[in-house]
């Protein structure tokens, strides 16, 4: 995906560029983009919010600071009740705060991040493949509002886009229209022929915690093994 990339973003744009990257398997990604583009490198977050009964679907996405989106039509159509969906935003918080001990140790205060992420002219939001879209839009949104309440300070943001290797044409609609992004995808199949993300992939890998780690210390953003 980087040499995708490479093609959308201008030599002197690179200059000042950061990839941010989402845990797990979005680090994979966002590390080889960041290492073709030689841009700077960070990390955001995120978690789905996940029905209660198919794990694997989204009913929307938490990030680091509490905020939510939440696809409205998935809580009505499951009758998923209140209490679940409390009691799926609570361990989802503490998921976060897991990560962001092991990942970002030196990142654990929010707005010092985003100092930092804001002080690019170019943000790449990277994902290893995007289903509903949920989760990076959270992370995009937030990524807005920040940039919102920095303007006047510190925030030189030019263009914010979410790049993946796969997302259906929807989700790449949504993405677009909620957070005033650029999206590229190197595939983006109509709704009904995508099935998975999985699908797209030749190498579908568990990544783990300790793979993200090796990557965070050879980018000596780890001061040493956590694991």
């Amino acid at each position: 995906m980087g040499n995708f990339l490479k093609s959308k973003i201008k030599n002197e744009e690179k200059n000042d560029a950061i990839v941010v990257g989402i845990p797990r398997a979005g680090i994979i990604t966002s590390d080889i983009v960041a290492k073709i583009l030689s841009a700077d490198f960070e990390i955001l977050i995120p978690r789905k919010l996940t029905d209660p009964y198919n794990k694997e679907q989204a009913i929307g996405a938490i990030m680091e600071d509490g905020s939510t989106y939440i696809i409205n039509e998935s809580i009505e159509d499951s009758l998923i009740t209140k209490e679940y969906l409390e009691h799926e935003i609570d361990l989802q918080l503490k998921e976060i705060e897991r990560r962001k001990t092991i990942y970002r140790p030196l990142h654990q205060n929010l707005d010092a991040l985003c100092s930092k992420i804001l002080k690019h002219k170019t943000i790449i939001l990277t994902d290893d493949g995007i289903s509903t879209g949920s989760t990076i839009l959270t992370a995009a949104k937030w990524i807005r509002k920040m940039e919102i309440q920095n303007n006047k300070q510190k925030s030189c943001l030019k263009r914010l886009i979410i790049a993946t290797t796969v997302a259906p044409r929807n989700a790449i609609d949504l993405l677009k229209r909620e957070c005033n992004a650029e999206v590229e995808a190197v595939f983006s199949p109509s709704f009904s022929s995508f099935h998975s993300v999985e699908q797209y992939h030749q190498n579908w890998d568990i990544v783990t915690d300790k793979d993200v780690i090796n990557i965070m210390q050879k980018r000596n953003q780890l001061p040493s093994p956590n694991l």
